[in-house]
């Protein structure tokens, strides 16, 4: 009986050293700050949590994956693993990045989609970002809109400039239909307070003429003045004569310098040989362009040329336009120049 005694005593004393070891192993293992933090951590889906500590282990970013298993079940019982990339450089603890995987705040990736760029450029740059899965490297423009649910629309002008953040597992298609949506909510907006002498007659149409000022200038201040002498030339039946048009209908035949020979190459989009808007957009409008073109300036100017800074010297009539050719792109060499079809046609 005495033995029995003893050995109970001993069993007693260690389980209690056992507890205690256990414990405080358990509070030590707790408080030491991660190793390898330089790791990008990658969680695939539908992983729980015991995956997830042996993967912790195993990159020797924790020392026992027991204790990981232990604190969430006793603390975060119902821990949803999100799936992504995890840097964790900013973790300092187990609880520190059980928490960040709970509220899955995984590495965002940012693309900066450029006012001016067409929908050829966007493509050829969504598809170099080697994070995003290649979705549309294959699918035609068509393909494409059919998929954002806008099915027959030609896509160029539909997506926003704009910085868009994605994170790895999104593709190219989950960015384009980001832009798209902003897009279209901008234009809904613009076009319901479009102002009363706008001669635009769509919200398509609006979108077409932001375009065209988008790709006219540089200047932000200019936007609304340029979007008054196209809204002139609308107004009055005149050609719009924007060397943009000329160009975008060139496609890849452009190769950097226009000739007159283009300028009178019948296109749908030169808008030297139509009159009106051409039938797309050529470009992708930012915000101030879509403004713009809603609003456009009340100005009796009907011609505007570049002074060669990125900004335009603007006329009334054609004397006044051509000797601002003269000056500013011929250099005060004489030339006939118009871009008046009722006095060149």
């Amino acid at each position: 009986m005495k033995l029995f005694r003893i050995f109970r005593l001993c069993f007693y004393a260690t389980f209690i050293l056992a507890t205690a070891l256990g414990y405080f192993t358990y509070i030590d293992t707790l408080s030491k700050p991660l190793k390898n933090r330089e790791t990008v951590l990658v969680i695939p889906q539908g992983v729980g949590i015991s995956w997830l500590a042996r993967h912790l282990e195993d990159q020797g970013i924790i020392d026992n994956r027991y204790v990981f298993r232990a604190y969430t079940w006793l603390n975060m019982r119902n821990v949803n693993i999100k799936a992504g990339e995890y840097t964790l450089v900013d973790v300092d603890s187990i609880p520190d990045l059980v928490s960040k995987v709970d509220q899955g705040k995984v590495i965002q990736y940012t693309i900066t989609l450029i006012e001016g760029k067409t929908y050829k450029e966007y493509i050829a740059q969504l598809t170099s970002q080697r994070v995003l899965v290649d979705e549309i490297q294959d699918m035609s423009g068509s393909d494409v809109m059919r998929e954002l649910g806008a099915p027959g629309m030609h896509p160029e002008g539909w997506f926003a400039p704009q910085t868009y953040y994605f994170q790895k597992g999104d593709s190219d298609l989950d960015v384009l239909k980001q832009a798209y949506s902003r897009q279209k909510q901008l234009l809904d907006r613009i076009w319901e307070t479009r102002a009363d002498h706008a001669e635009v007659k769509s919200a398509y149409q609006l979108l077409t003429l932001a375009s065209i000022i988008e790709k006219e200038t540089g200047v932000a201040a200019e936007r609304p003045t340029i979007a008054g002498v196209f809204n002139n030339r609308l107004r009055i039946g005149m050609k719009l004569q924007t060397d943009p048009t000329v160009i975008y209908g060139m496609g890849d035949s452009y190769q950097g310098n226009i000739r007159r020979s283009d300028l009178t190459t019948d296109t749908p989009h030169n808008t030297y040989t139509r009159y009106g808007l051409p039938p797309t957009p050529i470009a992708m409008p930012g915000e101030a362009s879509i403004q713009a073109a809603a609003n456009p300036e009340f100005t009796e100017a009907l011609f505007f040329v570049g002074k060669g800074d990125g900004s335009h010297q603007f006329s009334k009539t054609l004397q006044e336009h051509n000797n601002a050719v003269t000056k500013y792109q011929l250099r005060g060499r004489a030339k006939n120049y118009t871009s008046s079809p009722k006095e060149s046609n």
